[in-house]
């Protein structure tokens, strides 16, 4: 894959950066031409430069063709840190909406709890873009639905309405979880913010975990992705749906185990 700036080679390739490395022929030839070049770069960094400058690969230099070579403005060595790495860097690509994210830390273990937490920042990115509507955190989501099952089971006639009413207090679990772990009591606190949803119909009251003196989540700007909340509960739905569904479980031995 190569990189075009100029024209110091008859393709107009000023730059070629290969994943394999070159061969002693090839070292001697790029040397002649005058054409830098960037040896044993990794597969996905390479097919990465690719889409940010508009590049296609090629297995061999005799299949180089203008159409074939990327675009960029800028390609620099930069060190940092106190061991003074260094790192190629290529900007103002063809493709400016490719970047990269540099993560610096102190030891190995801070670099992948932030490498975790960006990927989480970008999956919530990623589930607004797809679909931007949310819902407000703090278990306010859960204890509204909660509520809209019990009255949909009120209604029920048949023997459902006790698994309707099953998984309202499932949903439940949730709210009552954050304030336990938020220092509350969980009981007290679930049956007062229940109440409150009831007598304000206000679906935005959750759990002030952390206590702000409002259990408004509209307020405390609190929120989730609807569907990242859609995805949690139609899992946690398959998980018991797939446990119902076993009779038996057998050990070693002939034991019983649980029947479902």
């Amino acid at each position: 894959m190569t990189a075009k700036f100029g024209s110091s080679s008859s393709n107009g390739a000023t730059l070629a950066i290969c994943q394999w490395g070159f061969d002693d022929e090839a070292n001697h030839l790029l040397l002649q031409n005058d054409l830098p070049a960037m040896r044993w770069v990794g597969g996905p960094e390479i097919e990465l430069i690719a889409i940010a400058t508009g590049g296609r690969i090629v297995p061999r230099f005799s299949e180089l063709t203008p159409e074939k070579l990327g675009i960029a403005a800028v390609v620099k060595e930069i060190s940092f840190g106190t061991t003074k790495d260094h790192m190629l860097v290529i900007q103002e690509c063809k493709n400016t909406r490719a970047v990269t994210i540099f993560i610096r830390g102190g030891n190995k273990m801070i670099i992948e709890e932030a490498k975790r937490a960006l990927h989480d920042a970008l999956c919530i990115t990623r589930n607004l873009i797809r679909d931007n509507r949310i819902v407000y955190g703090g278990g306010a989501s859960e204890i509204s639905c909660a509520l809209a099952v019990n009255q949909a089971a009120d209604k029920c006639p048949s023997l459902e309405q006790d698994a309707m009413r099953a998984f309202a207090d499932a949903m439940e679990v949730i709210p009552m979880a954050l304030a336990e772990n938020s220092g509350f009591n969980p009981i007290h606190t679930m049956a007062v913010v229940r109440a409150r949803q009831v007598k304000e119909k206000n679906p935005y009251l959750g759990i002030d975990c952390l206590h702000h003196n409002t259990n408004d989540m509209k307020q405390q700007h609190v929120v989730e992705t609807l569907i990242g909340k859609k995805q949690q509960i139609s899992l946690a739905t398959q998980v018991v749906r797939m446990i119902l569904k076993i009779d038996d479980i057998r050990g070693s031995g002939g034991e019983r185990g649980l029947n479902a």
